[in-house]
């Protein structure tokens, strides 16, 4: 059987939060599709450690580095990191994210500032060092969530606030890196099979009562779309916010 192409052959990415679920999937495609990878992660280096194992394994090199997205310095110094073991950047993923839920009179003002801090500016920050590592072709993907189109539920109003900025922070960054060449897209998942949201958890019965498809994504699926993003077929989208949530916002 033919091998199928490397679209990203030689390419440099750096992952925020690849140590699991929908990051490490990414991790794993992006170092197929032959880009070498660097992620961050926060805890579990066991964990971090085997997921940059099994991008090496797919002949790749591929970097773990620990830090903390709500530390912008953290951020900055492993983007840093990242360029200087490779020359340069061309894909930044920043899937980092956390969900606290609450309703609106019980929420604790340290939970909203971690959420902005974690789904929201070290985004920017990421993006921010980032860019000033890439040239011509670059790309910034974000992973937003469909909440940021619609919370059908009580308690999820400041993640939704954090995933609906990053829409308007996509369309701004767009405008802002169009003209050196680089693109910048928002991915919205739905309901996807992970720690933070497992498909045999609490809610999950109530949310594949409310898609068109009644069944939980995979973090592979999400992967695909970065991937898909990151090559050289979608050089000419920039600023879009792109749901696959198997219709949760149909």
């Amino acid at each position: 059987m033919a091998r199928m192409p490397q679209l990203l052959q030689g390419k440099r990415a750096f992952v925020t939060g690849g140590g699991r679920g929908i990051g490490a999937a990414v991790v794993e495609r992006l170092a197929r599709d032959g880009a070498h990878v660097a992620f961050t992660y926060v805890s579990q280096p066991d964990r971090a450690n085997t997921t940059a194992a099994a991008a090496r394994k797919l002949g790749v090199q591929a970097l773990a580095l620990q830090a903390d997205s709500a530390d912008a310095a953290a951020v900055v110094s492993a983007v840093g990191g990242a360029a200087a073991e490779w020359g340069g950047l061309d894909i930044v993923v920043c899937n980092a994210g956390i969900l606290v839920m609450a309703p609106v009179d019980a929420y604790r003002l340290e939970d909203f500032d971690r959420m902005v801090a974690i789904n929201l500016r070290a985004v920017f920050v990421a993006t921010q060092a980032a860019v000033k590592h890439m040239g011509t072709g670059g790309r910034v993907i974000t992973i937003g969530s469909c909440n940021a189109e619609r919370m059908p539920f009580q308690g999820g109003s400041v993640y939704a606030m954090t995933k609906a900025a990053l829409v308007g922070l996509v369309k701004g960054l767009a405008r802002d890196l169009g003209p050196r060449g680089i693109t910048v897209n928002n991915i919205e998942p739905g309901p996807i099979d992970t720690d933070m949201n497992p498909a045999s958890g609490a809610f999950a019965d109530n949310l594949r009562a409310l898609m068109a498809l009644p069944r939980y994504g995979a973090a592979q699926e999400v992967a695909g779309l970065v991937s898909y993003l990151a090559g050289p077929e979608a050089g000419f989208i920039t600023g879009a916010s792109l749901l696959i949530d198997g219709g949760f916002t149909a």
